[in-house]
Parts: structure tokens; C-alpha cells; sequence
């Protein structure tokens, strides 16, 4: 299959040891790349159970077809490792320009396993791949990090972690590219367990794509399809945050650690008072011309709020904002800085001080963390990040200090802190929260409020409109999209340059780029059937890891109504959610435990029906 170099660098920390190691081409054919391919090689090289702070546990940052070729939206990768906060397989995407390099760098991912006996980063220079030193760099906050290796390496793009991941906090991220993280499962205490603190990569290589001419025609068509959505263009001019004010007027912002869904002061921190105040840049990411990433300068406290970090995207300032009551773009935003500085996830660390701030409101817990104060924010950042006091008991595992305190009031799902989208209003969504292998995930599967337009996406069959508060028959929806966005997942493009609804659907044109960049022609059935696969193989890890369906379930304050608003007095019944629960597993050919043996040979994956035990 061309697009694709037919090999990972393969690193061995412990024995210093560096190779080649040649893919099967037929992986490539089933799994095409990106999420797909990395929980192959986890299924393959690194067994069920493994403890996910140990040498054996491994860290794979994966490209598809797509990525060097300067493609719109495929300025990304993906990194995947068993994660320490819930014991199984765990993927997160992230864009900037790492990927873009790695894409031309001559492989298609890296996998290190094993544990350094020091501190060292990999450096993949033009083709060449070294382990160096890195004592120097431990302990420095990341921009300092990218900053040194670019002046030691120019050219290099440069994935990081911070002193949070080299404590090994669960909330650590992996930072690349200044502001871009890897966040919500942990994967930056992976990287600190092994003493990897960095992977900087400088690509020299074009990609060996099926029909270059035919492909670059294409790729310019589909930049272009992008600027002509006036949607897409807003989303530019005012970044992800534009969401903020309209999810309040929904009811559906989540706020005072999902108590509310409306936000008093929502629009002090949207996306519109933060580009009339706080932006002085938009950055965006290898290819891609709508420019959506916010660059922001300000000062809070009589700190500086630098533009070397970036800004707060509309999950940070939610997490940070009507999480935890604060109005202040000032301390959001330097929250947000201290965050990617140390190398921590910002939904995680926004769902924890929220947490901290309902604890000490019922007077479980001494200190006092008040709602709505900025200054305890930004306090309560650092004390996580360095692990100072009850710090660290929160960088441990919030579940673990949350169950030990008695609070059922951490918003949790299989140990992954909820992101900021509020499944009452969108019970799709809730339905993936529950049952996706690697905690809640709001990147994959269905946001119901897609549908409540007409004819949302007929050539998937979609063809009516669906109300957001209504769960029967969701499961089925919540399947055809999870696989659309698997499909994507394993390309490794951007959820905001693959349109799955509307006008602008672009799921064609895609399919157009896939056969010029790889000569694989598809079609839409065998589009979601590769998205199909691949979930089928973290669903199956995750199985393998322990992971039941009786496991599939939200906090309990989800099945509580909202007090007020659009979305106020419709709780998430939890009778019919079991039922939808059912009829998933029965549509996914599911038993307890995931995709059963029958499943898995339908999928093309026979292979791995081994690991399944044949039913009795």
C-alpha cells in the first residue's frame, strides 16, 4: 500500500537498543494507520494486564496515510499506551507540526518500551535515530524543553512532558508544539515512568503516495471546500470557544462541576470577549488554513500570561470557567499556561479543583477552595502539578481519593474525568461516556445536536432529525458515528476538517485523497467497517484488561435533572439507558467482555480470535 512507509522505529529503552521493524502490509490494508495500527502493536507486543508504570508497558505515537503530505486537518498523531488511570488501552490525539514530520521522517510511529537508566530523549534527525542524555532537561517545564532542543536541533518539532509527568501525576499530558497536549489518560506518566522526556523529530522524506499530481490537486480542492463553510470560517475567527455562550443558552455548559448546565457569566469568558481582549495571535496547525488555535497575552496576579504557551481552547475555559464558577479570562488563561508548562491535561485538572471546590463546600475536606476564585485556581494548578499536600493525593488518582473521601460527586467514567459536554442534553453522547474502552471521550461518537438539523447525513442513511433528549434508538446512531470517527481516528485527521453532517459532509472527498495517497479504494460501508475494526480492537484489549459491561455507566448525578434552563428537568432515565446499553452490545455483536470470536472473523480480523475464548 503506498502512503505509508511499511515500518516503525522501534525503541528499546532499557538495552539502549534502536531498529527497524517491518509492518505487515495486510495491517495497513485492514487498519490503515493511526489509532487502528497502534492498538494492533499494543495488542501484539504488549500483554493484557501489564502494569502501565512498567518497563513493559509501551508508548506508540502513530501517524496514517495522510500525515507529511500537508493535508488540511492531518497535522496530527496519536499516542497510545496502556494508561495508569484505568488499567487498559488508552488513545490521544493531538495536532500541531510533531505529526507532520513524523509523517516525513520515514516511519510510520515509534514504539518505545522498556525504561531508560537515566534520563534521555530520542532524537529522530533526518533519518537518523539516537538516544541522548537528558539529565539536563529533567525538571524543566516544556517550552523551556522545546526551546533547547530546537537551538541544540534546528528544524526538530519537539513532544515533550513536564515535571507533572516526571512525578508521574495520572492528570500528566505529553506537550508538543508549545500548547498542544495529549492529555485526559495519563500518557505523559508513561513517558516519566520510562525517563523519556522528550521526542523531537525533523522530517526529510516526501511521502510515497499512490498518484502525487492527482493528490495534490485534491488536496487544495479539499482547503478550499473547507474556507467555503461559513461555519468553518466563524470557527477560525473565534476558536473553539465559540461555543461557550451558545452551551449555556442550551442548558448543556457544564458548570459547577455539572450541577448546571447554564452559566451566569458564560459570555465574559466565550470565544468572543476572549478575541476582543486576550488574543494577540491565531496559530494553527501543519497545512490547515482556518487558524483556529488561540494565542493569547495578558497577566493575572502579577504573573504573565505568555503567547510561547498559546491559550485556552473551549475545554479549558470551560474546565477552568463554569466548572468551578470562574469568570476571569485572566486566571483561565494562566491556569491554562501553568498546565501546559508542567505538563498537565486541562479537562482532567478542571474536573479535579471542581471536585476539591464541592468537597470543601460540604466541609469533607479542611481546606477551603471557594467557587468561583480565581486566585485558589490558579493555587490549586500548581499544588497538583508539583504534588504538594493534598495535591498529591489528587495527582495519585482522583477516583482513588475521591472513594477514599466518600464523595460521589467526581465526575468520573472508568476512572476518566468527563470532558465538558453535558449528557443530558445530548443522551448520544452519554451513551458513548459509558461505553467507551478508554473513559469518557467526547471526540468519538455521537453529539446529538449534530442531528437536529434535516437530513443530517444521508450517505450513512441518516436522514432524519433526532431529538437530543431522546434515547431509543440512539444506540444505532451512536455506533454509525463512533465508526466515522474511528475511520477518521485511524487516518489521524482533525474532527473539525472532516464534516459529518450537513452541506458540507466531506467524506467523499476524503475517500478521493485516501485512493490517490494509498491507491485503496472504499466505499462508506467500508469506511465505518475499518472504523469498525479498530474500535473492535480496543474494545477487545479493553475486554482482555478486566473491563465488563457491567462497567458501562455514568456518576449517578447524570440521572438527576438540571435545575434550570433549555435542558432543565430531564434527567437520563436510567431504565431506558440500560436498554440502549443492550441493544449496543447486540448491535455491535458484543458479549460482556467486547466483540466476541463470530464478531471479530466477521471484522477481517480472524487473527485475533485467539484471544477469545470460544463461548460454551
Amino acid at each position: 500500500m503506498k502512503g505509508v512507509y511499511g515500518r516503525y522505529l522501534w525503541v528499546d529503552l532499557s538495552a539502549g537498543k534502536l531498529t527497524d521493524k517491518e509492518i505487515p502490509e495486510s495491517w495497513y490494508e485492514l487498519h490503515l494507520g493511526g489509532r487502528g495500527l497502534a492498538a494492533r502493536l499494543l495488542l501484539e507486543h504488549v500483554p493484557p494486564g501489564t502494569a502501565p508504570l512498567a518497563p513493559e508497558n509501551a508508548v506508540v505515537f502513530a501517524t496514517g496515510p495522510f500525515q507529511g503530505t500537508g493535508l488540511a486537518g492531518a497535522g496530527r498523531h496519536v499516542l497510545m499506551a496502556i494508561s495508569p488511570k484505568t488499567g487498559s488501552i488508552a488513545d490521544s490525539y493531538v495536532g500541531g507540526f510533531w505529526g507532520h514530520e513524523l509523517g516525513r521522517s520515514g516511519y510510520d510511529g515509534i514504539f518505545v518500551v522498556g525504561k531508560a537508566p537515566e534520563p534521555v530523549y530520542l532524537l529522530l534527525y533526518e533519518g537518523k535515530a539516537e538516544l541522548r542524555p537528558a539529565r539536563d532537561l529533567w525538571g524543566r517545564f516544556t517550552a523551556d524543553v522545546e526551546r533547547e532542543l530546537q537551538r541544540r536541533h534546528p528544524g526538530v518539532r519537539v513532544a515533550c512532558i513536564g515535571p507533572a509527568g516526571e512525578k508521574r501525576s495520572l492528570l500528566a499530558a505529553v506537550i508538543n508544539d508549545g500548547g498542544r497536549a495529549a492529555g485526559r489518560c495519563g500518557l505523559g506518566a508513561v513517558m516519566g515512568a520510562k525517563l523519556l522526556k522528550a521526542v523531537a523529530v525533523k522530517g526529510q522524506r516526501d511521502k510515497p503516495l499512490a498518484k502525487p499530481k492527482e493528490f495534490a490537486r485534491a488536496r487544495a480542492e479539499f482547503a478550499q471546500d473547507l474556507m467555503t463553510d461559513e461555519g468553518t470560517v466563524r470557527f477560525g475567527e473565534y476558536g473553539t470557544a465559540r461555543g461557550v455562550t451558545w452551551l449555556s443558552e442550551m442548558g448543556i455548559l457544564p458548570t459547577k462541576n455539572f450541577q448546571e448546565g447554564v452559566f451566569d457569566f458564560a459570555a465574559e469568558i466565550g470565544g468572543e470577549t476572549l478575541k476582543n481582549t486576550l488574543l494577540v495571535d491565531r496559530d494553527t496547525c501543519a497545512g490547515c488554513p482556518i487558524r483556529c488555535k488561540r494565542v493569547v497575552k495578558t497577566e493575572f496576579l502579577g504573573r504573565e500570561v505568555v503567547p510561547e504557551y498559546g491559550g485556552p481552547e473551549y475545554e479549558t475555559i470551560a474546565a477552568f470557567g463554569s466548572l468551578c464558577l470562574v469568570s476571569d479570562l485572566r486566571a483561565i488563561s494562566l491556569a491554562n499556561q501553568l498546565c501546559n508548562a508542567y505538563g498537565v491535561d486541562t479537562i482532567s485538572m478542571g474536573v479535579a479543583i471542581a471536585t476539591l471546590m464541592e468537597a470543601s463546600e460540604r466541609g469533607l475536606i479542611s481546606e477551603r477552595i471557594p467557587w468561583g476564585d480565581g486566585k485558589a485556581l490558579v493555587e490549586w494548578v500548581e499544588k497538583i502539578a508539583r504534588r504538594e499536600g493534598l495535591g498529591d493525593a489528587i495527582a495519585a488518582g482522583l477516583a482513588q481519593w475521591s472513594s477514599s473521601l466518600g464523595a460521589d460527586f467526581a465526575m468520573l467514567v472508568k476512572g476518566v474525568e468527563v470532558p465538558m459536554h453535558e449528557p443530558r442534553g445530548k443522551v448520544g453522547l452519554g451513551l458513548s461516556y459509558a461505553i467507551t474502552p478508554r473513559g469518557a471521550n467526547h471526540m468519538e461518537g455521537l453529539h446529538d445536536t449534530m442531528l437536529e438539523q434535516e437530513n443530517p447525513t444521508p450517505e450513512l442513511g441518516v436522514t432524519s432529525r433526532y431529538d437530543r433528549f431522546a434515547l431509543p434508538g440512539k444506540a444505532r446512531l451512536v455506533i454509525l458515528y463512533e465508526d466515522l470517527r474511528s475511520f477518521v481516528n485511524s487516518l489521524v485527521m482533525c474532527a473539525f476538517t472532516t464534516k459529518e453532517v450537513g452541506p458540507h459532509y466531506n467524506f467523499p472527498k476524503i475517500r478521493e485523497l485516501l485512493v490517490y495517497a494509498t491507491g485503496m479504494e472504499i466505499g462508506p460501508e467500508d469506511m465505518l467497517r475499518i472504523g469498525a475494526r479498530n474500535f473492535a480492537v480496543m474494545r477487545l484489549y479493553a475486554g482482555l484488561c478486566g473491563y465488563t459491561k457491567g462497567m458501562d455507566r455514568l456518576p449517578r448525578r447524570f440521572h438527576e435533572p438540571l435545575p434550570r434552563g433549555a435542558s432543565a428537568g430531564k434527567p437520563i432515565d436510567p431504565d431506558l439507558f440500560q436498554k440502549e446499553i443492550d441493544e449496543y452490545y447486540r448491535l455491535r455483536g458484543w458479549d460482556d467482555h467486547g466483540p466476541t470470536a463470530q464478531t471479530l472473523a466477521a471484522l477481517g480480523l480472524e487473527e485475533l480470535t485467539r484471544y477469545r475464548k470460544p463461548k460454551r
